[in-house]
């Protein structure tokens, strides 16, 4: 039975928050805000919540760009090959922001995503994200909530979205409403900066 939660970005309920990580450790699927529009994610560490993440988007595990939402910088390696000086400095003045940085994949990563080259790293400018993966100990894999409708590319009311999704994830977290523009994409995996998709946060290339 799915759920629907009200949290709030200047005081994140505990209890409620202890409620959904255990969720996610058990392989529960959520819908979650961020800084940008809702996502959908599972715990990284969850290999059949990962292939349920990966067929609700229609992909396959292996081939999926699905995006790891982090706290901070402070365990990139384990998710990052090395990186330059000058590339940590982009990050560092950037996040928490919009942005989806496309790095390097590192050996470390699991197993599902170790053949990958690159991953796409977020640290979303969002208390209740943030709170979630700080909890958790670990990245939420996630994607982006798309709406079928074209004039809203993304959908921004939570109750619609739990209307939309019951049968499909654990919990909605209802964040308030969310924003109809994506993060901005930029690859920092060569020797500057490319942009890959224009979104929410100002391009810096």
């Amino acid at each position: 039975m799915s759920e629907l939660i009200k949290l709030y970005e200047d005081h994140v309920d505990r209890k409620k928050l202890k409620h959904i990580v255990e969720i996610l450790r058990n392989g529960g699927l959520i819908i979650y805000p961020t800084d940008t529009v809702y996502g959908l994610g599972c715990d990284i560490t969850n290999k059949s919540a990962l292939e349920k993440l990966a067929r609700l988007k229609g992909v396959r595990l292996d081939k999926a760009n699905f995006s790891f939402i982090c706290e901070d910088l402070s365990n990139l390696s384990d998710h990052v090959a090395q990186i330059e000086t000058q590339t940590f400095k982009i990050l560092k003045r950037n996040l928490p922001g919009p942005y989806t940085f496309i790095l390097p994949g590192s050996n470390s990563l699991p197993g599902v995503f170790r053949k990958k080259k690159t991953v796409g790293i977020r640290v979303p400018d969002n208390q209740i994200a943030l709170a979630l993966v700080r909890e958790l100990g670990n990245p939420i894999v996630s994607t982006s909530i798309k709406d079928d409708d074209e004039i809203l590319e993304y959908t921004t009311d939570p109750s619609l979205m739990f209307d939309e999704w019951k049968h499909q994830v654990d919990v909605v977290i209802d964040g308030g409403f969310g924003g109809n523009e994506a993060s901005t994409i930029i690859d920092l995996t060569g020797r500057e900066p490319v942009l890959i998709r224009e979104g929410k946060g100002e391009v810096l290339v």
